[in-house]
């Protein structure tokens, strides 16, 4: 049976909020750790049914890069799903909420620019 290892380091300042998050894992071929401003990590409880969470975001995490990111994993997750289920119409219906919330983001951001 192969193992493999995830290691995720976060340096925190005084008030414990994420300056730097940094993760290298076992499987990969890079030889030190791979920086990132965000991560989000679910497991799912079986016994408990319900789903365990870590979220975090460094202080230079920039709100474009939020709503880029969020964007980002939300079509990943919605390819994930279809590969488990194959439920090709679900699949749809989530990528369309996530290109929605992307371009109602940006709306935003363009009505907050020019104002």
């Amino acid at each position: 049976m192969n193992k493999s290892t995830i290691t995720i380091d976060v340096t925190t300042d005084a008030n414990r909020v994420p300056e730097a998050i940094a993760w290298s894992a076992s499987d990969i071929t890079a030889e030190s750790a791979q920086k990132a401003k965000a991560m989000m990590i679910s497991f799912w409880d079986g016994a408990e049914k319900t789903a365990l969470r870590i979220d975090l975001w460094t202080k230079d995490m920039m709100v474009d890069e939020m709503a880029d990111f969020f964007y980002q994993t939300m079509m990943t997750m919605a390819d994930t799903y279809g590969r488990a289920t194959k439920y090709e119409e679900m699949v749809n219906e989530m990528k369309k909420f996530a290109q929605d919330f992307y371009h109602k983001f940006r709306d935003k951001q363009l009505k907050e620019n020019k104002a």
